[in-house]
């Protein structure tokens, strides 16, 4: 993957979670999971910039 595709699904993630707080409780099953994808790709970027 791409340095502009990480950037990209990060943003996309970023918004789905935004969105998804909405609608759900903070603590719902899909805003957590939103987050935990989030935080993933967030430290994969953080990996491929050090």
């Amino acid at each position: 993957m791409t340095k502009n595709n990480l950037r990209e699904k990060i943003e996309e993630c970023r918004e789905e979670m935004i969105t998804l707080s909405f609608t759900n409780d903070l603590t719902s099953e899909a805003v957590i999971s939103s987050s935990i994808k989030l935080d993933q790709l967030l430290n994969e970027y953080q990996r491929y910039t050090q």
